[in-house]
C-alpha cells in the first residue's frame, strides 16, 4: 500500500475550521462532553447543520481512547454499507494503514441472506465475525440497524470484542432500539446517536474524528 497521504487543500481547511469556529461559538454548553470527545461531536454537527447532536451523541466512558488507539495500530474497519467506505478519506486512511471491511456484495453473504430469510448487512457482519475481523477491529455502523442487533448478539452469546461500535444507524424501525441496546452494553466501548437520527454520513464523520486524533497521537 502507499501510505503516503494525499495532501491538504489551504483554502478547504480553512472553511473547516472557520465551521468548527462558528459551532465553538453557537453552541452553546456542550452537553457534558469532555474536552475528548467535543471534536467528535463538533464534527458530527458540522457534517449534518444539526446542533441537536450536541446533546444526542452519547459516549461509553473508554470510546475515544480505544477507538484512537486501534486506529493508531492500523486495526481492521467493519463498516455496514459502502456509503461509509466510499465517504472516508485516503489521507487520513493510508498513513494509518487501515483497511475498510463491507460485505454486503459478497456471494457468501447473498446466498445466506436468500437462505436464512435476514437481511444482507446481519449475513455480512457475519461474515466479519468467521473471517476475524471484529475482534480488536472497529465497527461503524450507519445504515442498517439489523446489522447492529447482529453485531449485539454476537457480543453477548459468542464473545466478540471490537475495540469499537459506532452505533448510528438512521431510520424509524429498529434503530432508536438498537441504540438503546447497545448503550447497555459495559463492553466494548461504543459511541451512539440517540433516537432516530444517524447516517452513514455521520457515521464517517465520527471516524474521521477519530482518525485525527489517532494521526497526532503518531506523531
Amino acid at each position: 500500500m502507499n501510505h503516503l497521504a494525499p495532501p491538504i487543500v489551504a483554502a478547504g481547511l480553512e472553511i473547516e475550521n472557520a465551521s468548527f469556529a462558528y459551532i465553538d461559538t453557537h453552541a452553546g454548553a456542550r452537553m457534558g462532553y469532555t474536552d475528548e470527545q467535543w471534536p467528535l461531536v463538533r464534527r458530527l454537527v458540522h457534517t449534518s447543520g444539526d446542533f441537536d447532536f450536541n446533546g444526542l451523541t452519547r459516549f461509553h466512558p473508554q470510546a475515544v481512547a480505544a477507538g484512537r488507539a486501534a486506529l493508531a495500530r492500523g486495526c481492521p474497519l467493519v463498516v455496514d454499507v459502502n456509503m461509509i467506505q466510499a465517504g472516508l478519506t485516503l489521507r487520513r486512511l493510508r498513513p494509518l494503514d487501515v483497511h475498510v471491511h463491507q460485505f454486503n456484495a459478497d456471494a457468501e453473504v447473498i446466498r445466506l441472506a436468500v437462505e436464512e430469510q435476514t437481511t444482507r448487512t446481519v449475513q455480512a457482519m457475519r461474515q466479519a465475525w468467521r473471517r476475524g475481523l471484529l475482534d480488536q477491529g472497529v465497527v461503524a455502523i450507519g445504515n442498517a440497524p439489523t446489522a447492529l442487533l447482529e453485531l449485539i448478539r454476537l457480543v453477548t452469546e459468542e464473545g466478540v470484542r471490537p475495540a469499537l461500535v459506532i452505533g448510528m444507524p438512521v431510520g424509524f424501525v429498529s434503530a432508536a432500539e438498537s441504540k438503546e441496546l447497545l448503550m447497555t452494553l459495559a463492553m466494548p466501548p461504543w459511541i451512539a446517536i440517540q433516537g432516530t437520527k444517524g447516517g452513514s454520513t455521520l457515521a464517517v464523520a465520527a471516524l474521521h474524528a477519530l482518525m485525527d486524533l489517532a494521526l497526532e497521537s503518531k506523531g
